[in-house]
């Protein structure tokens, strides 16, 4: 890869949102780009920016959409057996005790709905997206792109799991179908991993020209992208959180990369 160093942009809350940066600004740092932290508060960068993420966080205003609730598809969990999830837990062990203290130490359950957040990001996907920026959504900021497209979201994803238990952890533990062909498994290169979940919304109702490229096991929407721009990807996952396993360290490497692309074609 070129020694051209492109500018990310990583969104995120004014509040609460400190060890994700630190996580994401690692993950980019370690595929050669430069994080650029954009919160409400700060506004718009003047510096240039060559590659948005667009993070985690609280709700996005519902009146943006027009919630609704799951009330459907129900099956059951995947049991945890492969091999390679057996190798991926124990580099997880390793690294799961600095990931949850970081996480408890710089986070706050801040759920507060931020409209001028809602705003910047949008704002931003507007720039981006006139000015064919690789963009990768983050939990949040895969909900935020299917809302920008015209989508809608489930306001609350529990009825999914009366059933079964509801995951809520930064480990992989969820299993996830990756559709092929798709840039998600271009990037990833396997039909079916492990992630983790600390979200409770999710995709409805798709924004136009969007894809899903992968669902859990009872059919939530786990993955979106857009079908004609080259990079806008949205996850609904956290691979920040996840430094242990490689194919999660690709996500950044491929928008990193796309990001180099743009500066040298300028």
């Amino acid at each position: 890869m070129s020694r051209t160093k492109p500018n990310i942009g990583v969104t995120g809350p004014d509040k609460g949102g400190a060890a994700a940066w630190w996580f994401t600004r690692l993950a980019i740092f370690l595929q050669g780009g430069r994080a650029i932290r954009i919160q409400p508060k700060t506004g718009i960068p003047s510096v240039e920016i060559h590659g948005l993420i667009v993070g985690g966080g609280a709700d996005i205003n519902p009146r943006r959409y027009g919630g609704s609730v799951v009330d459907e598809l129900f099956e059951n969990d995947q049991p945890v057996s492969d091999i390679r999830q057996f190798f991926i837990r124990l580099a997880t062990v390793a690294f799961f005790p600095i990931i949850y203290l970081v996480r408890k130490l710089f986070s706050t359950r801040a759920h507060k709905i931020n409209d001028h957040r809602d705003k910047l990001e949008l704002d931003l996907l507007d720039h981006a997206l006139d000015k064919g920026i690789p963009v990768l959504g983050i939990c949040r900021g895969a909900q935020l792109l299917n809302i920008y497209f015209g989508g809608t979201l489930y306001d609350d994803i529990r009825a999914f799991y009366s059933e079964i238990p509801k995951i809520n952890s930064v480990w992989p533990k969820k299993k996830v179908e990756i559709q092929e062909p798709s840039k998600l498994h271009e990037i990833l290169n396997y039909d079916q991993g492990w992630v983790n979940a600390l979200h409770h919304q999710a995709v409805d109702k798709l924004g136009d020209d969007l894809k899903v490229v992968a669902r859990e096991q009872n059919g939530i929407v786990q993955a979106i992208e857009h079908a004609s721009n080259k990079f806008v990807l949205g996850v609904q996952w956290h691979p920040e959180y996840m430094p242990q396993v490689p194919s999660q360290r690709r996500l950044f490497r491929a928008l990193v990369e796309e990001a180099v692309y743009l500066v040298n074609s300028k």
